[in-house]
């Protein structure tokens, strides 16, 4: 609306100036003695000279034209240089994404003879290379965009990837500092934390960890538990040397991290040295009603020192209440109730995991085994229950790039990486897994004759093998080769065992 009236206001003045001009009298006269003389009005002459100047003004134009046009040829030139550039640029990153390494490779040479100092040439050029597996031409390509500084990075990016590749750690760590020391990048700050942490050098990697939260590269929740992780090892390395340092690195790790399980296993450890019994227990029960460990459990049944079978029975019970229905909690109850010679309680606290619905795993068959020997002494029962074990699930560890660990540790013992371990159990491997050995049930009383227990493959039928006639005889696994299926066959005396007395015979139950 302003510029429709500032317009009018514009075409209204220069009316009213031509018709003033218009209206003013006087003549002007040109005389060019020889040549002509010329007698105008004053609206003629001024009329004459926007004419001259329009004139001159295309005649200007047109010169400098002619002067511009081999740098209007050059120009077009560049341009549909740049314009086919730019395709082969498109058409090489759709091809090295889908895979295509012929075609990407036609367009990077392409887009190279249109577009030699693109940095997206330079970097279609590294991307080719990889996909085609030519390592030099790739770290050649990435040197040159490390040379320069709008592509430093990113050149500094590919050849820390490569030198991991080829496995030169140094190289790697070369590149990843020269990167963080230009910017804190996300990569570069995680690549340095893992070369000092894989160095062991807790500090410097603590120290990395603050600078990074500082730049913000990391979100909170991942400084927090990197944090947690680097005290946690720091602690470990103290604990001996250092027990009040240990322990306030294990107290913050622990409420960075409150499901870092190391971090507050040993800071109950430190606090029981220290004689802080009740901070101790709080601590691990707060934590194990969380997430049940089996550290936690040992930590917790060792917090005073000297305490009876009893002792440590009445406070495995305390725990188990946290969490009642877990696998950890039954089988320190189990465990604890054996140390008691309470035979009864460990069967109860265990037979959930050994109904028959379930699956139970290593350390359930092998504390079973423990269990039978423990009440009957060495028998054919314990035999079996270790057998079974032997062919059993495994038991949650501490994995960490597919290697199983008993203990935990800050950093991956095959890639370097920090806080790489989980506990978790581990894969079971694919393939015909032999069956289990089957337990025979024993009766109340001496039984006249043991069932054999024939298991039909699952094609032909094998004829069942006939019972042999023995008061004491005892079921013993033969392990047959690969492909065939395991057979009970019964004995007249086991070759290790001298059979139960009489008087145990009725006491005998199967789990």
């Amino acid at each position: 609306m302003w510029r429709l009236i500032v317009f009018l206001a514009l075409l209204a003045a220069l009316a009213f100036g031509v018709a003033w001009l218009a209206d003013q009298p006087g003549d002007i006269t040109l005389a060019i003695p020889n040549y002509v003389t010329v007698h105008t009005s004053l609206f003629g002459a001024v009329g004459a000279v926007l004419a001259a100047a329009v004139v001159l003004s295309v005649l200007w134009s047109l010169l400098r034209l002619v002067f511009r046009m081999p740098s209007i040829f050059n120009y077009a030139r560049n341009a549909r240089r740049r314009r086919k550039g730019y395709d082969a640029l498109t058409r090489g990153m759709v091809a090295a994404g889908a895979g295509d390494a012929r075609a990407a490779r036609k367009a990077a040479n392409e887009a190279s003879r249109h577009l030699p100092r693109e940095p997206l040439s330079m970097l279609l050029n590294a991307q080719v290379a990889q996909l085609a597996g030519d390592r030099a031409a790739a770290e050649a390509a990435f040197a040159a965009m490390a040379k320069r500084e709008e592509t430093k990075l990113l050149g500094l990016r590919g050849l820390h990837i490569e030198a991991q590749r080829r496995g030169d750690e140094d190289a790697a760590d070369h590149f990843a500092r020269e990167a963080h020391r230009i910017a804190a990048l996300p990569w570069a700050g995680e690549a340095v934390v893992s070369q000092q942490a894989a160095r062991s050098d807790w500090e410097g990697a603590l120290a990395t960890v603050e600078a990074n939260a500082r730049a913000k590269s990391i979100d909170a929740a991942t400084a927090q538990r990197e944090r947690a992780v680097l005290e946690t090892a720091i602690a470990q390395e103290r604990e001996l040397t250092d027990p009040e340092g240990a322990l306030k690195l294990a107290t913050s790790a622990a409420k960075r991290a409150p499901d870092l399980v190391p971090a507050t296993a040993l800071a109950a450890r430190l606090l029981t040295r220290r004689g802080s019994l009740r901070t101790a227990a709080k601590m691990i029960e707060k934590a194990y009603a969380r997430a049940p460990h089996p550290d936690l459990a040992d930590a917790y049944l060792d917090i005073r020192a000297g305490d009876s079978s009893a002792d440590r029975y009445a406070r495995a019970k305390t725990l188990a209440r946290l969490a009642p229905e877990n696998m950890e909690s039954r089988l320190m109850l189990a465990r604890a109730a054996l140390a008691t010679r309470d035979f009864d309680a460990a069967r109860k606290a265990i037979a959930p995991l050994i109904a028959a619905d379930a699956r139970p795993s290593a350390r359930v068959c092998v504390l079973m085994a423990e269990i039978e020997e423990a009440q009957f002494g060495e028998s054919g029962a314990v035999r079996e229950w270790l057998a079974r074990g032997s062919r059993a699930p495994r038991d949650p560890a501490w994995i960490a790039d597919g290697v199983v660990s008993s203990r935990w540790a800050p950093v991956s013992p095959i890639t370097g990486k920090l806080d790489a371990f989980r506990w978790t159990t581990p894969v079971e491997q694919i393939g015909l897994a032999a069956p289990e050995p089957v337990i025979a049930p024993m009766a109340e009383s001496a039984p006249k004759a043991i069932e054999p227990l024939v298991i039909e493959p699952p094609t032909e039928p094998e004829p069942p093998v006939e019972p042999i006639e023995e008061a004491k005889a005892e079921p013993v696994v033969i392990e047959p080769p690969p492909t065939a299926r395991p057979v009970v066959f019964p004995l007249p005396t086991s070759p290790d065992d001298p059979g139960a007395e009489p008087e145990n015979e009725t006491r005998r139950r199967a789990y």
